[in-house]
């Protein structure tokens, strides 16, 4: 491929070399897909590719792991073994600690955990940071005809590309444009599903340079087989990547609101669910398939939120914003953040107007990952969960088949020593059982469970995994989140349409206002503006639904026998200030 860079200078783009920083869940598939792929762009050999991962003492071991043909990625990854071993059978995938490794590589991802600093708005770019300067320094070695695309995977805050990482490696005397290209695909994996969703779903491809997209895109396309590469800039892809995690908080938020008073009502919130998304056209089969990915407007509410992106990547949406000194006290995405941490709490006082008090009682908390399937701990609502539960006086013991007993996470909270992956031994004295994540092991195993657990007096589903018929045939007492038994009335259904409506259309203002202002303090040049209607567009692209509705009015609140919704309530406050 011929390129021309800032400085009209222009050079044939072969791609002998792959380097990813980081084989966690981004980087893993994506340096297996990569290799098994067999890219040819400039050269009639197979692109080598090389994954580089630091000497740690939490993650050395992958570099051996991964030499052996092994994924280094827990829980069930469909393929992703298969694809590793084959990679590194045939010569084109391996690992490496030394960093020396991407001097000379044509393509380099950045597979880098980000996250936000503790009590802040502000990215928490440390690791990041350790890693991109290990990389300039291997750079400062690069052939000298060689000008490699850095893609960053990693989700960044809007405006960090044009910003923080160019000045990064300008600082090494890297010049954006004419040393190297610095670009951006964000990734949209789930795990669990982490081969079908990069083979499968639309991507981003975007750069700093008009360039870079394309050079991107000539790569991945080989590995996106099924879905659409959409070329953009990288403050657009910055902006729809946070977005449509802040989205789906937010209309997590929103569905926890309602599931609350439908809880406290005794009203069947799935029935509710469905026909609210039937009318919004947004209807999935996730409220009858506990492992079925919900993509509704009305998502499944459970014991929290977890993982990495959604709690942190509405916060990173808006951190420029709150760094002028912006009023945040009418925030969609920010009081959707308040709502979903109320979550574990919600549950537990779920479960006492069932059970009356369980101060003191034996608990055992069913699955730790924050995700079915997975093994992965990240901001785990369970964790929170139970350390409510010690707090209130419970014995608390925590299962999950998949997660490790040292699971830096477990230890971090000091929830190690309450840990076990015996089933027995978690559930044998249990008064009640807290299913917090679906495993699909729990969902077939409950008769096994229940053989086991010789004490247990009743069940709390905190993630839609049981009926209540069938609990409650087999002699236990229930409590599901959302597992009313009143059937919801016409005019609850048209209010809490009405109340989503009300959501959507402020979640849009914010959003246009937030574009705004970047494009007023950081677009320098017109290729990287944002333009709001391509944020839509671009956003409607992922898998697991982001539809933004146009900007305007929000007009009178929804109310339902004196309850109304907070997050509508901030629609329409926020639409009178504006």
């Amino acid at each position: 491929m011929e390129i021309r860079l800032n400085n009209n200078k222009t050079f044939n783009w072969k791609v002998e070399k792959i380097a990813v920083i980081g084989p966690g869940i981004v980087g893993m598939p994506m340096a297996a897909l990569l290799a098994n792929a067999r890219i040819k762009i400039g050269t009639d050999e197979p692109a080598k590719v090389v994954v580089v991962q630091r000497n740690s003492a939490n993650s050395g071991w992958k570099v051996a792991a991964i030499n052996s043909g092994k994924s280094v990625i827990g829980g069930i990854e469909p393929g992703l073994d298969t694809i590793v071993h084959d990679a590194v059978a045939n010569g084109l995938l391996y690992a490496s600690h030394d960093y020396q490794e991407l001097a000379d590589a044509d393509l380099i991802l950045v597979c880098i955990q980000t996250d936000k600093k503790p009590n802040s708005f502000e990215p928490d770019y440390g690791p990041m940071f350790g890693g991109l300067t290990t990389l300039a320094q291997a750079l400062l070695h690069k052939p000298a005809h060689k000008v490699p695309v850095i893609v960053f995977e990693s989700t960044l805050a809007p405006s960090s590309m044009a910003t923080l990482m160019k000045d990064h490696f300008e600082s090494y005397g890297l010049i954006e444009g004419e040393d190297i290209l610095l670009g951006n695909s964000p990734n949209r994996v789930m795990p669990g599903r982490l081969v079908e969703r990069v083979t499968e779903s639309d991507k981003l491809v975007a750069g700093l340079h008009p360039e870079t997209p394309r050079m991107i895109k000539a790569v991945y396309q080989h590995i996106v087989t099924a879905g659409t590469l959409h070329e953009t800039n990288s403050m657009t892809a910055e902006v729809v990547k946070t977005l449509e995690n802040a989205y789906r908080d937010v209309r997590i938020a929103y569905s926890s609101e309602i599931v609350r008073y439908c809880d406290e009502q005794d009203i069947d919130f799935y029935a509710v669910r469905d026909q609210v998304n039937k009318k919004l056209a947004q209807s999935d089969d996730a409220s009858h398939d506990p492992n079925a990915v919900p993509s509704g407007g009305i998502l499944i509410p459970m014991v929290g939120v977890g993982g990495h992106c959604l709690p942190k990547d509405g916060i990173l949406l808006w951190w420029r914003r709150v760094e002028s000194g912006a009023d945040i006290s009418q925030s969609l995405i920010l009081k959707s953040r308040e709502i979903n941490d109320e979550s574990p709490a919600e549950t537990i006082r779920l479960a006492e107007r069932q059970f009356g008090a369980i101060s003191g009682k034996k608990i055992a908390v069913m699955g730790v990952a924050y995700r079915f399937n997975s093994e992965d701990t990240r901001n785990s609502p369970s964790i929170v969960l139970a350390k409510a539960l010690l707090a209130k006086g419970c014995e608390v013991m925590l299962h999950d088949p998949f997660v490790k007993p040292d699971d830096q996470h477990l230890l971090q909270f000091e929830v190690a020593p309450y840990f076990t992956n015996d089933l027995a031994t978690a559930v044998a004295g249990a008064d009640y059982l807290f299913f917090a994540t679906a495993h699909k092991t729990y969902l077939e195993g409950l008769t096994e469970i229940l053989k086991q657990a010789h004490h247990l007096a009743g069940l709390v589903d905190a993630c839609n995994l049981y009926k209540r018929a069938t609990i409650e045939a087999l002699g236990y007492s229930y409590a599901g989140i959302g597992r009313g038994r009143q059937v919801p009335t016409d005019e609850f259904v048209d209010f809490v349409f009405d109340g989503f409506i009300h959501m959507e259309r402020g979640l849009a203002n914010e959003v246009n206002a937030l574009v705004d202002f970047l494009n007023d303090h950081y677009a320098h040049e017109a290729f990287n503006k944002v333009q709001f209607k391509e944020v839509q567009r671009l956003a409607a692209s992922c898998n697991t639904g982001c539809v933004i509705v146009d900007p305007g009015p929000v007009e009178a609140l929804p109310t339902y026998h004196g309850f109304s919704s907070r997050l509508a309530v901030c629609a329409k406050q926020q639409y009178s200030l504006a």
